[in-house]
């Protein structure tokens, strides 16, 4: 568990408004992209019928497939959307009128310090692979300039959304001030009656895994909400909501992890000072691994996963937890030597690379 050390066409293409004053700004989303352009405008097409306004920031982590030039086709009307899920059609089908009000934003115009996203919809080409960190953080800076933006959702590019799930999001976050994050329920795209996570995870120390909270349960199983929160160590990344206070006040996510790690190491850095609230009516589906080319499985993971979970780890101990740094550095051997006792001696390399502070083998 995570604990405190101390104490402690129109420019807004939306379906209808609603009232009240919380949700009369836009809520600012960010999703990062890399080489999954089909998977982003499906996310976007489900975003576009939200009952709220948002603005929306795609940050391209160095795509080599052309992906900005895609999703701007499809903020143009010219790139249909085609769901990887039939059941899943009818958050992207029919699609939203077009055009969409976007603008480009390339690393040059990003390293100005007045910049901001001005359009509905802000198409942002990094220049490099950031990681999920890094590209998150672009995202926010684009929109924290914008003084009328309070409210921040950091969604997967894999995922597709009710159309209720912002503004139930933005409901919950805004009931009290102390709520610094707040996670949604995230269900599989292609299981949907089944649960990945409630909200978020619970984090063991000394193994360094999490489990999402609910995973694998259907979702007709009843919940408690409170108690959903009170297991939560940290909201998962894949649908994760942050305050204007929450973000001015412990900063925006760790860029040096890259991949793995960064929502608990925000869990930790916050250190009790925000409250972790629960938006019980938004609910997400995720394509698990889609947005990383990789499965949350242990034995279905990918050489690059295996290398940067292990190196997240390490570090995340390292900067928050030092005194388990030395007990990690056996876990990770106990991994390498499981990883050849299976007959996979490229993912105990891998494993190794990270441990030893080698760079990822290309």
């Amino acid at each position: 568990m995570i604990r405190p050390t101390t104490p402690t066409r129109a420019p807004a293409p939306v379906a209808r408004q609603s009232s009240g004053a919380s949700l009369t700004a836009p809520l600012g989303i960010v999703l990062v992209n890399w080489n999954r352009w089909a998977d982003t405008i499906e996310c976007l097409e489900s975003v576009l019928r939200s009952s709220i306004p948002v603005r929306i920031v795609v940050v391209d982590n160095g795509s080599t497939d052309g992906s900005l030039d895609r999703i701007a086709a499809w903020a143009d009307g010219t790139q249909p959307v085609e769901p990887t899920s039939a059941a899943m059609a009818r958050f992207s089908q029919p699609p939203c009128p077009k055009p969409v009000p976007y603008e480009r934003l390339d690393a040059a115009a990003m390293a100005r310090p007045d910049a901001v996203a001005r359009q509905y919809l802000t198409l942002v080409d990094s220049g490099a692979n950031l990681g999920f960190a890094g590209g998150n953080n672009v995202g926010l800076r684009l929109l924290m300039a914008d003084p009328r933006v309070n409210w921040f959702w950091l969604l997967n590019n894999d995922t597709v959304i009710e159309a209720n799930a912002a503004e139930a999001l933005v409901r919950r976050m805004a009931t009290t001030h102390d709520i610094g994050m707040c996670g949604t329920i995230v269900r599989y795209y292609h299981d949907p009656e089944r649960i990945q996570a409630l909200n978020g995870h619970r984090f063991n120390v000394w193994t360094g895994q999490s489990q999402g909270i609910g995973v694998r349960e259907l979702i007709t199983k009843p919940f408690d909400s409170k108690r959903v929160v009170d297991q939560t160590d940290f909201v998962l990344g894949a649908s994760l909501g942050a305050s204007r206070r929450f973000l001015e006040t412990v900063g925006p996510m760790e860029d040096r992890y890259f991949l793995y790690y960064e929502e608990i190491d925000w869990a930790a850095r916050n250190n009790g000072r925000f409250a972790i609230g629960f938006a019980h009516g938004a609910t997400v589906f995720h394509k698990e691994g889609g947005s990383i080319g990789s499965s949350g499985k242990p034995g279905a993971r990918s050489l690059g996963s295996e290398y940067w979970l292990t190196r997240s780890r390490l570090a995340f101990f390292r900067r928050n937890r030092p005194w388990l740094l030395p007990w990690h550095w056996l876990v990770t051997l106990s991994l390498i030597a499981r990883r050849l006792v299976k007959g996979q001696p490229k993912k105990a390399a891998a494993i190794a690379r990270a441990l030893f502070g080698l760079g990822q083998k290309p």
